[in-house]
Parts: C-alpha cells; structure tokens; sequence
C-alpha cells in the first residue's frame, strides 16, 4: 500500500491512495490540467483512478472535481450534501460510518465538524493496512478520534499556530472562523488528537494542510513529534507547491 499527495493547503488538495492494483484519488482542488501534471509527477494517468472521493464542496477540495471527472470519465463518491453543494451530478453516494468495497481498496467515510454542507474525511484500507486522510475539521471530535484509531499512517491537518493566527493579518470574522469549531485545526489541536489515536502501528505521519500565512512546518513538526514522543525529523510536512511524493505502508 501507498499513498502521496499532489498538493495540500487553501489552493488545492489532493491526496493519492493506492494498493492491490486500486488507486483512489481524495479531493480534487486544482484544475483538469493542473491535476493531470501532479498525477504525472506521480507515475500516474486519469485512467489509473478507480473513483474520486470527495471531502467536502469547498474550492481547495472540489473546485476540480467536476471538470476533470467528465473530461477523463472517472467515478466520484461523495456524500448527497456535498454532491447537492459542488453540482456533482451523478456522485455515488458514501454515508459517514459505512464502509464501502472499491476494487481492492476499503473506503471508510468518517463525519467531521466543518462548515461545510455534509463533510466527510477517510480511512482507506486494503485488509491488512490503513492510511487516514484527516484535514478540514474544527475540533477533535470524539467520533473522530474513534474513527482514526489504529491506522498505520495519518495525514493530519496542522492549520495554524494559535499565536500567529491571532496575531496576524487575518480580519476578525475570519479568525474567528478559522480558530472556530467548524474551522481548521490548530497545531495544538492536531498533537492532543494524534495523541489520541497513536499506536505501534504508525509508519507515516504527515502534517497537511499548513497556513501559508499562520503556521510554520517546524511548528507543525514540534506539535506533532510531542505528541508522539519522536523526533521532530520523522515528521513529514506535505507541501502546496511540491506536495508530498511517494510514501510505502508495509
């Protein structure tokens, strides 16, 4: 099993799962053009995605989503309020708490608290190994951290630093929204849920989804190395730009 990302922050997500010959694509937030060169970078075609799951309708997420489904004819399974908010006519349906078979891949939608219409995040898994997908979220949930237990690797929302969000150049409504608990994560917020849910079992864990604005990688990496006891090198950060290449779950 592996996983890599295309790209990950406020201008586009995307995340690559694949095993047994079955690759997935979680989020789609850059245009048709733009994806297929990050596939590429990747080893990777349209035609090698089996379905395009998607999070929720903000732009960063979807804004791709329907453009390239249609040009390349790739499958997407959302849940019914995300598919009614993005116009992603003819979405399969996914629903938080069932699980769902796709090739060789086990696809489990897990609810989050986000303002968003019907947000979902994902574990996928092939039988024996499991990569959680975990960004766009306001607080940790207990409902999330049980659905994220005992992954062997974890892409984990680490927005922002409370201190540079507070202080920086965001306007009051939007900091409150950011910081609410229907926003982003902050690094504190990532560590205590990471800490929650380790295990023996994790092999990767990468903070995603970074402030370009009010966060900084070595924050995010101390944040979560803390939480985990490691060292803060073993850390990974996927980036916007150059995302996150290849990582192998074994």
């Amino acid at each position: 099993m592996r996983f890599a990302l295309l790209g990950s922050g406020s201008r586009g997500n995307g995340t690559v799962v694949s095993s047994g010959g079955t690759t997935v694509l979680i989020d789609c937030g850059f245009s048709a053009a733009e994806t297929e060169r990050r596939l590429a970078r990747l080893g990777l075609a349209p035609r090698d995605l089996a379905a395009v799951l998607v999070t929720h309708e903000h732009s960063d997420h979807a804004g791709g989503v329907a453009r390239f489904c249609a040009k390349h004819q790739v499958p997407i399974r959302t849940a019914v309020g995300t598919r009614v908010a993005a116009a992603l006519n003819g979405a399969t349906t996914l629903r938080a708490g069932e699980r769902c078979a796709l090739g060789a891949l086990e696809i489990e939608p897990v609810a989050v608290p986000h303002d968003a219409a019907e947000p979902l995040q994902f574990v996928i898994g092939d039988g024996a190994r499991r990569v959680g997908v975990l960004t766009d979220l306001g607080h940790p949930a207990e409902g999330v951290a049980a659905g994220f237990a005992g992954c062997d690797a974890l892409v984990l929302e680490c927005n922002h630093d409370g201190v540079l969000l507070a202080d920086g150049p965001y306007p009051g409504f939007l900091k409150a929204r950011v910081g609410g608990d229907r926003g982003h994560l902050s690094n504190a917020q990532a560590g205590a849920l990471l800490a929650r849910v380790r295990s023996d079992r994790l092999q990767h864990v990468i903070a995603a989804h970074l402030s370009e604005t009010n966060n900084r990688p070595e924050l995010a990496r101390a944040a979560l190395a803390a939480a985990l006891g490691c060292a803060e090198a073993w850390i990974g950060i996927a980036e916007q730009d150059a995302g996150l290449g290849w990582r192998e779950v074994v």
